[in-house]
C-alpha cells in the first residue's frame, strides 16, 4: 500500500499478454481497491471519554473447586483503571485481574457473594455488579479444573443466562 494525497492506494499486478503476435500490458488489481481517509496527523487519537461498560458483569453459579472468570469490557479514554470488590471489600490486585475480567480459581463457598467492578479515568467512573453463587459439590469434584462436575455447573449457568 502507498499513501498519496491522504488516501490509501493498493498496488496492482502488471501482466504482459501476447495475442496474435502483438503484446499488451494490463494492470489487474491484486484485491478490490480500498480507499479510506487518513488524517494528516498519522494515527487518529481517540476523543477523551469517561468509562462505559460495553459488557457488564452477569450473575453466575459454579461448583466448589471450579474456576470462573467474571468478564467485563470497558471503553473510555484515557484507558480506565479497573478496581474489583467482593461484598464491598476491595479485591487485592493480582495476576487474576486483567482488562477483560477477574479469574476466581478453585472456588470455595467463601468466594460467593456480590462482585463489583469499578472503572475509573480522569473523566469519570462507571460500575457494574453481579452475584456469584457457589454450590458445594462435595468431595466428588476433587478441585480438578475441567472435571465433569465443573463442566456441568458451567452448562447450567449458561442455560440460566440464555433463559433470561
Amino acid at each position: 500500500m502507498q499513501l498519496k494525497n491522504n488516501y490509501v492506494l493498493c498496488y496492482c499486478k502488471r501482466i504482459r499478454m501476447e495475442v496474435s503476435g502483438s503484446s499488451r500490458s494490463l494492470e489487474i488489481p491484486l484485491k478490490r481497491p480500498k480507499v479510506s481517509d487518513i488524517p494528516d496527523t498519522g494515527a487518529a487519537t481517540p476523543e477523551p471519554a469517561p468509562p462505559v461498560f460495553n459488557r457488564k458483569l452477569r450473575k453466575a453459579a459454579v461448583g466448589t473447586g471450579c474456576d470462573i472468570r467474571l468478564r467485563v469490557s470497558v471503553a473510555g479514554h484515557p484507558k480506565p483503571v479497573l478496581t474489583w470488590y467482593h461484598n464491598d471489600d476491595p479485591v487485592p490486585p493480582s495476576e487474576a485481574q486483567d482488562p477483560g475480567g477477574l479469574w476466581i480459581r478453585d472456588c470455595g463457598t467463601s468466594d460467593a457473594g456480590l462482585y463489583t467492578c469499578v472503572a475509573t479515568n480522569d473523566l469519570g467512573e462507571a460500575s457494574c455488579s453481579a452475584v456469584l453463587a457457589i454450590m458445594d459439590l462435595g468431595e466428588a469434584a476433587g478441585g480438578e479444573e475441567g472435571s465433569e462436575e465443573c463442566k456441568g455447573q458451567w452448562r447450567w449457568a449458561k442455560e440460566q443466562e440464555a433463559e433470561r
